[in-house]
């Protein structure tokens, strides 16, 4: 992996060049070691990241040791890598480097996917929420401005628009109730694996 970091170096310096992961007073007093751990324990892409703290500490002629990082970063991303991590990474949306060795890899992804999931679903109702609630302001507006004209065919117009967009509320709610079913389901799962990281998964039902 070593090998990889390097390789990768100069292509994500290039690629962070508008952005510092340390200050100057960091990089002077810092212990890589501890660094390294933190960026493991948070899951963070090595290449990009120890990239990024070489070009921070740059600014100031300091070159980071790269074997204090790394061994630190093992050492945090084994607390990264746990089923219940995984739940809670794909359930906010985070992003995964596959970064965690594969004695650890299979409980974290399969958590990370249950997450991953829910996360969907949930955004899912979200966005079908939201749209409703504008289709219901832009009626609004619509029975607006045909209060303010006299205008027969604007008016027969707005009136159109109003029955097309009502039709488009109604097929929403109906996507509405199945996204909701979706997300119950998916919550069970995430409930019994929370519960139980170890236990076999739950089938997903109504």
């Amino acid at each position: 992996m070593r090998v990889a970091l390097w390789g990768a170096l100069v292509v994500s310096v290039v690629a962070l060049s508008s952005c510092n992961s340390m200050s100057k007073e960091e990089c002077a007093a810092a212990d890589w070691a501890i660094i390294g751990e933190t960026d493991g324990a948070s899951g963070q892409n090595p290449q990009e990241r120890f990239a990024a703290h070489v070009k921070s500490c740059a600014r100031i002629k300091i070159v980071p040791d790269q074997t204090r990082w790394y061994q630190g970063y093992q050492v945090g991303v084994r607390r990264y890598c746990t089923p219940l991590n995984g739940l809670s990474r794909g359930e906010a949306g985070d992003a995964y480097y596959n970064v965690c060795p594969s004695e650890l890899a299979g409980d974290f992804l399969r958590g990370y996917g249950i997450g991953q999931k829910a996360y969907s679903a949930r955004s899912r109702v979200s966005s079908l929420r939201d749209g409703i609630s504008s289709k219901y302001t832009s009626i609004n507006n619509l029975y607006q401005q045909m209060s303010e004209t006299q205008d027969e065919q604007a008016r027969r117009n707005i009136r159109n628009e109003i029955d097309r967009l009502d039709r488009d509320i109604r097929m929403s709610r109906l996507d509405q109730s199945d996204a909701e079913l979706a997300l119950y389901s998916v919550q069970r799962e995430v409930d019994a694996f929370r519960s139980a990281p170890g236990g076999p998964t739950v089938t997903q039902g109504y």
